[in-house]
């Protein structure tokens, strides 16, 4: 099975750290074949991109060698996929410079040593010290002229010089342009080409320059096939380390990969939430779901305790051991799935007029259209965005479709607030309720992060909205209507308390206290000062 060896190439990373290390110290140095090479095939490639193409292929003999110290069959089998590509860096180490221009029009493209027609015309365009030496030994050796000189100047170009004393021996063919008083100066026909060509030796080179640019570009598109191939080799490896690197930072755990439809999860955490919390500690929870008795979980408690949390974790866990990675658990047997769906959150459509409910209702469709008994459902508070009793009814509905073997059967992870709901672990073999752990302590409200099984006793909506900052009297006027329709009678009107006429003893005594606590210096205050603090305040009142 792929995913087997998937697991067992990251089982052998994360049990050999040095032998990871330097694959992933050869893997930084590679650059984004796959990217260069389109740009390549596609005709956009400059002299920078070839440059880079030949780097990142420089440190795949030393990855190939080392994961050849590696015994993992799918390790080994990347291994066999590598194109060091030797061929290739060479050919465009030799013919572009170490740092080409971004234009391949301009020409300082190409290597000196490259071709020998721009090397020429390099020569000559540079002042032409070759050129005009080869030309004077020639003219030299024709004419006998033993101190003939060959020079350049911007009136007449380049030009043969004479001495008097051997003037006679000057051939027919020159033509006379200056006359010095110690020597004569001349042209040829050879000398007038050599200064036309220095003209146009940059034009020249550049057209050059580009023509051999694009031969090179073509011939290494030629070569997709093998760069590509290579490429995704790296990238596997890369991905590979990636996932083994986590995995032995953070504890995770490789996972039981079955054909079964079981979730048993021990110990579970959340990959991301475990990482950004800072002051505590990530509470992990256990998972039991897609075995007889409890094919369906509905999870109750208050807002913000981590039922979203919890049911995320789960999904990504299984995504990681089917992608064939660690999960962030004690241990996991996790069987095959062919889909996760998933219902979490709440937002409207404004440029398609749909709502909240809408959108929900919509996706809600297109779940129970394509999951299969295979599936894996996230429905976070289905129903939430109607009337109680329509949302409870859709909710209960969806529970019954999904929990019937015939009709759906997937595994799912139901969250609500709707408590009526947990009544079905009595009427549906295959449902179970779970709730997340809250401690109270008179009115505040502690989350234990804790899935224990069982339903909420309570939705804690007013202590939550407490916690949230909402000002006291509508915490205490909500606490009030709350026990009003929990016991099934008519909210009532508030009691607007009239306002004294005088001020009380009592608002003066707190007056005094506020005084006295602002002459307070809290910080230099020792243990038993402040408890004889607190017995005169409390005298005061």
């Amino acid at each position: 099975m792929e995913i087997g060896r998937r697991q067992g190439a990251v089982e052998e990373l994360v049990g050999n750290p040095v032998a990871r290390g330097e694959v992933e110290a050869c893997l930084k140095e590679i650059s984004d074949l796959e990217r260069v090479m389109t740009r390549i095939v596609t005709g956009s490639a400059n002299g920078r991109d070839l440059v880079s193409l030949a780097q990142g292929c420089r440190p795949l003999p030393e990855l190939k060698e080392q994961l050849g110290r590696l015994q993992s069959p799918m390790l080994a089998r990347l291994r066999d996929n590598l194109d060091e590509m030797q061929d290739l860096r060479s050919l465009i180490e030799k013919t572009i410079v170490a740092d080409p221009p971004f234009t391949i029009r301009e020409g300082g493209l190409i290597r000196e040593g490259a071709d020998e027609e721009i090397d020429r015309l390099r020569d000559i365009m540079n002042g032409g010290a070759g050129t005009i030496a080869a030309i004077e030994g020639q003219e030299r050796e024709k004419t006998g002229i033993r101190t003939l000189k060959v020079g350049y100047n911007r009136v007449f170009g380049y030009y043969i010089e004479v001495s008097k004393s051997f003037q006679a021996q000057v051939p027919a063919h020159y033509i006379r342009k200056q006359t010095l008083a110690n020597c004569e100066r001349y042209i040829t026909q050879e000398l007038k080409e050599l200064e036309a060509t220095v003209l146009t030796a940059k034009d020249r080179i550049t057209a050059l320059e580009y023509q051999l640019f694009t031969r090179l570009r073509e011939f290494i598109a030629k070569g997709a096939g093998r760069v590509q191939e290579t490429a995704a080799a790296v990238a596997a490896v890369d991905v590979l380390c990636s996932l083994a690197a986590v995995a032995a930072q953070r504890g995770y755990c490789r996972p039981e990969v079955t054909t079964g439809s079981e979730i048993l999860i021990r110990e579970g955490r959340h990959p991301v939430v475990e990482q950004v919390l800072k002051d505590s500690l990530f509470v992990p929870n256990d998972t039991e779901l897609g075995v007889p008795g409890a094919q369906v979980a509905i999870i109750t408690g208050p807002n913000m305790a981590g039922k979203s949390t919890y049911m995320r974790q789960v999904a990504l866990m299984v995504i990681l051991a089917q992608m064939g990675s660690f999960v962030p658990a004690k241990s996991a047997r996790i069987g095959i799935v062919d889909r996760v769906f998933t219902r979490i959150g709440a937002s409207d459509d404004l440029a398609s007029g749909q709502s909240t409910f809408m959108v929900e209702m919509t996706e809600v469709a297109q779940i129970l259209k394509h999951a299969t008994a295979r599936s894996l459902l996230i429905l976070d508070e289905i129903g939430r965005g109607t009337s109680t009793f329509d949302g409870m009814a859709i909710a209960r509905a969806v529970l019954e479709h999904v929990a019937n073997s015939k009709k759906l059967g997937a595994k799912t992870l139901f969250a609500t607030h709707y408590h009526e709901l947990t009544a079905m672990e009595a009427e549906l073999p295959n449902v179970k309720n779970y709730n997340i752990a809250v401690k109270k302590r008179g009115k505040d409200m502690i989350f234990l992060r804790k899935i224990v099984p069982g339903a909420a006793d309570e939705s804690y909506g007013v202590e939550v909205a407490n916690l949230a900052g909402l000002p006291g009297s509508v915490i205490t006027r909500a606490r009030q209507l709350l026990q009003e329709l929990e016991a099934g009678a008519a909210p009532a009107q508030p009691v607007e308390k009239p306002e004294a006429d005088q001020v009380s003893m009592l608002d003066m005594s707190g007056q005094a206290v506020c005084r006295e606590l602002q002459k307070v210096a809290v910080e230099t205050l020792t243990p038993i000062e402040a408890m004889n603090l607190l017995f005169r305040l409390k005298q005061m009142l």
